[in-house]
């Protein structure tokens, strides 16, 4: 018989990862053109000095990406990309205890860094590029599945749906299937709404009031709203004025049940999530 413990425990690579509560989740983008901190930490050193005071901070989990994904991001090659993200993913499975997610959609990035000790593949395609399913089976990793609709370059032009939250659950139902098909089974896989990809402003606060309903597929989900768009469209404020609109995020996406909240400034978020966590678990 399976035990409610072990249905909360996740197993990514070497470590394992405990949904019962919510996980915070630093980003680490090691690209010159990210929307938010693009260039700052494509330097080795930097970047690890930076997963390391994220880890310090709270977070248990680091997820390193090599290839923005923001509107218009210019794509680069499977090798540009691996040569951004392998050292520091060698470096801080070495040096530092957290477990490491990748955001990629490159196949020979997932083996490659799997390899290399990440725990997580985290796609915002859903791993729909060629060979990526096959990729992602063959690590044996948990996998977080993303909505969007077409990619990065063009995902803004006119997004439209009839009922936006429904809309997102039919795609990653779909996607979960697909990945069940090649062996990857549902107890491997993380869903994430997609804020802020191929998402009016509107989509993006109605599938956040109605996020509930997602939990119907049965996964954990992750959320990742930090200083995008959304929170500068609906309070006016430019990216580096959107931390107060995040926080509020995490704590709304964190009493939904969201289990991992993937964001920039760590240590305000997991005062949210401890502070959350503190009063729930009152007498």
């Amino acid at each position: 018989m399976t035990s409610v413990q072990s249905l909360t425990r996740l197993p990514c690579g070497n470590r394992v990862l405990d949904l019962a509560h919510t996980h915070v989740m630093g980003i680490l983008n090691v690209t010159p053109d990210s929307f938010s901190d693009g260039g700052r930490y494509s330097q080795l050193d930097a970047a690890l000095r930076h997963a390391e005071a994220m880890v310090l901070a709270g977070a248990t989990l680091i997820d390193v990406g090599g290839e923005s994904t923001r509107p218009g991001a210019r794509a680069v090659s499977p090798l540009e990309e691996l040569e951004r993200v392998a050292p520091i993913v060698e470096r801080i499975n070495r040096e530092l205890d957290v477990i490491i997610s990748v955001d990629t959609s490159t196949p020979s990035v997932m083996r490659e860094t799997a390899r290399l000790g990440a725990g997580l593949i985290n796609d915002v395609r859903s791993l729909r590029r060629d060979g990526a399913l096959d990729a992602a089976a063959a690590t044996g990793l948990p996998v977080c599945l993303m909505h969007m609709l077409g990619e990065p370059g063009d995902m803004q032009a006119n997004p439209q749906y009839q009922d936006v939250t429904k809309e997102v659950g039919e795609f990653l139902a779909e996607r979960m299937a697909q990945c069940a098909a090649v062996g990857i089974p549902a107890e491997r896989i993380i869903l994430d709404p997609g804020f802020g990809f191929a998402k009016t402003l509107q989509h993006n606060l109605s599938l956040f009031k109605h996020m509930e309903a997602l939990h119907a597929l049965g996964r954990p989900l992750l959320v990742g709203v930090s200083r995008k768009s959304m929170i500068g469209q609906a309070l006016s404020r430019p990216v580096g004025e959107r931390l107060f609109g995040g926080l509020a995020l995490a704590a709304l996406a964190s009493v939904k049940g969201a289990r991992i909240l993937r964001v920039h400034d760590v240590a305000e978020t997991v005062d949210v999530v401890r502070m959350i966590a503190a009063v729930e678990s009152a007498e």
